[in-house]
């Protein structure tokens, strides 16, 4: 089969790869749909590989049917037949992290993840342990569940995070896929949405997924911009979606006193000057995808809400375009795109 490799300096390449073969408490899965995932731009965009380092196919938000069962792997656990979602990563399976649903936490040993250290689902068929295959809502398409696997998955583990937002204020800086992910989420968890975003398009499609107001940050100070919409108290709390240090610190400024910040975009950086935020009463926390609890109970919550996780996407591609594709995705300009099969 073929699978697309990330070679870094913005370049990927279809290479030939065995089919996979299921080895004990394995599944093979044939790819319905995977996800094109922001992070994937960092490999991208990244340095090449080593001289003979290991190169994986990339992709880590698929969606699937179960095609072939290792030994050990009990029909009432994940059968052939299935239609799967994949938590992206694998541990011991023993481990307190692992049996919480964390695998990516693993304390016993370095985590797979799926697309980065070992085969992603950038290819007809795709390798998991059976762990990491969760149960997909026949209601639910491959391409929402590809995406729940982690870009809106990390959407609805920041919110998981800031807690009880029902009446709040909440305030979304960046309008990408996780961005966006987080406005349609937020605003069905009973929230008041201001999203912010430079692009005009990005703005309208907040809104039709459930934003009350959106803001230009180029137009005037974000900051001032969003105490106005909030009576001049500022939101109970911030996801910050763009990885953009001045996004971060201006989600700091402007929350509110007791307010909560939530931390998921890579690349940025904030400083905290502790006397001058003392007395505000903040919380600044991180979010790192998603547990594979939360997985299910976030898929479980865009079928009971009905919600149109499918109009993230705008574009699908086959595997012969992946050169295309990637240089489309590199722009930031388009909303979701995914590999179809």
């Amino acid at each position: 089969m073929r699978g697309i490799v990330f070679l870094g300096d913005r370049t990927v390449e279809l290479r030939e790869f065995a089919d996979p073969t299921p080895g004990p408490g394995e599944v093979v899965i044939a790819v319905g749909a995977s996800g094109m995932c922001g992070s994937d731009l960092h490999y991208y965009r990244g340095d090449p590989p080593a001289d003979g380092a290991q190169v994986c196919i990339g992709g880590h938000e698929p969606a699937g049917t179960v095609v072939a069962a290792g030994p050990g792997v009990l029909p009432t656990q994940v059968a052939v037949g299935d239609r799967v979602m994949i938590h992206h990563y694998a541990g011991c399976g023993t481990c307190r992290s692992c049996r919480s649903g964390w695998t990516q936490m693993c304390t016993r040993m370095k985590a797979l993840v799926y697309g980065k250290n070992a085969h992603g689902a950038h290819a007809p068929f795709m390798k998991v342990a059976a762990a990491s295959a969760l149960p997909l809502p026949d209601a639910m398409s491959f391409e929402a569940a590809a995406a729940i696997g982690c870009g809106t998955g990390t959407a609805w583990g920041a919110l998981e995070r800031l807690g009880d937002i029902g009446g709040a204020d909440v305030v979304v800086f960046g309008q990408g896929p996780v961005g966006q992910s987080v406005t349609l989420l937020a605003g069905a968890r009973g929230a008041r949405v201001i999203a912010v975003d430079p692009s005009a398009d990005r703005r309208d499609q907040a809104l039709k997924l459930g934003a009350a107001e959106t803001i230009d940050p180029t137009a005037d100070d974000p900051v001032a911009q969003i105490r106005a919409l909030t009576g001049g108290t500022g939101p109970q709390a911030a996801v910050e979606t763009a990885g953009a240090s001045p996004a971060a610190a201006a989600a700091l400024a402007v929350l509110a006193p007791w307010g909560k910040l939530c931390l998921v975009g890579l690349g940025g950086a904030l400083s905290i000057d502790v006397r001058a935020q003392l007395s505000r009463q903040l919380t600044v926390m991180t979010s790192w995808s998603l547990s594979s609890v939360q997985q299910i109970a976030c898929a479980d919550f865009i079928v009971d809400h009905q919600l149109p996780v499918d109009d993230l996407f705008t574009d699908r591609w086959t595997l012969d375009r992946a050169v295309e594709a990637y240089q489309d995705f590199d722009k930031q300009q388009s909303g979701k795109g995914a590999f179809v099969f």
